[in-house]
């Protein structure tokens, strides 16, 4: 009898592990088929301004937003990643990387090496992307300066420092269908839509997160706490912009300058950054789509501690 339980238990543990292998084996594109392509520069600038690279990779304290050598550390409740170095630089950044390789970590989150990279990396947004698109981003990056200096390994903790278990993460909360537009809508509003949920990953910072790290879908950009635990992002949805126009929500992704004549603050200004260089024609493609979403209560945001009055 106690032969059987031993056996049950270790064909049991090997089942669990075999599923557990399978489901987080890393997934990539094909690019057998891939036809012969002609990258367009200017589209991949407009790629690279769109998707915020600056924002993250551009190395910190210096103003060329070009130079993108990484470096940057994000706080968050898993322990604190750092940002890649994605220059051309054939040593510390992707001047070896093929385009396919490129095109499987921006849009799976897939390594050069087959191995999963942190969804700190917003390549769940990106996923959406259009193929030509990241293609050409890879051109453009392909023309800016080269950076040396290999940035520093993620300060991640156990049991979340184990990458394979990232596989699990992408089961239960990636979906990597392609941007399907809505054939009831403008060409305007599907722009709009396509930058906010792909390129743009508007959703990544606007939206509160479960246990696990998931956006929580039923609040998607309804605002939550900022990763680090040390601000808010805002609720983008109706419930948090019913008063701003579509012009003055095109006018605060030009100038970061809000309809009340506040200004943008926090990691908000890197972003603007970015956005304020694409066309106009984009950023109103944005303000109508965002001004379409319905309201959504968002989490409560806690109190400010205010000093007691009786102490002196």
């Amino acid at each position: 009898m106690t032969r059987r339980i031993v056996l049950a238990v270790v064909l049991a543990g090997a089942a669990a592990f075999g599923v557990y292998w399978w489901l987080t084996i890393p997934s990539v594109i094909s690019t057998v088929t891939e036809p012969a392509y002609t990258p367009n520069l200017a589209n991949g600038q407009t790629t690279f301004n769109a998707g915020g690279c600056s924002s993250c990779h551009a190395v910190p304290g210096q103003p060329d937003r070009t130079r993108l050598g990484g470096g940057l550390a994000l706080p968050s409740p898993f322990g604190t990643f750092y940002v890649p170095n994605i220059s051309p630089d054939p040593v510390d950044g992707i001047g070896r990387w093929s385009e396919a390789q490129f095109v499987n970590a921006v849009m799976r989150g897939v390594s050069p090496s087959g191995v999963h990279y942190f969804p700190a990396f917003p390549y769940d947004s990106y996923a959406h992307a259009k193929r030509e698109d990241i293609r050409d981003l890879f051109a453009y990056l392909k023309t800016l300066p080269p950076v040396s200096g290999r940035v520093r390994d993620h300060d991640v903790p156990f049991p979340f420092d184990i990458r394979r278990n990232v596989g699990i993460w992408k089961w239960l909360f990636m979906d990597d269908k392609p941007f399907t537009p809505d054939a009831a809508r403008s060409a305007q509003w599907n722009r709009g839509a396509y930058l906010v949920n792909s390129l743009g990953h508007c959703a990544e910072c606007h939206s509160p997160r479960n246990f696990l790290g998931g956006i929580v879908a039923s609040q998607r950009f309804a605002g939550g706490p900022e990763p680090d635990g040390k601000g808010w992002v805002p609720n983008i949805t109706q419930k948090g912009i019913s008063d701003w126009s579509e012009k003055d929500v095109a006018y605060f992704l030009e100038s970061g300058q809000t309809p009340d004549g506040d200004s943008a603050g926090g990691s908000m200004v890197a972003v603007l950054r970015n956005i304020s260089q694409l066309s106009g024609g984009d950023r109103g493609a944005i303000a109508e789509y965002l001004k379409s979403l319905p309201p959504v209560d968002g989490p409560p945001r806690p109190k400010k501690k205010t000093e007691d009055s009786g102490k002196s």
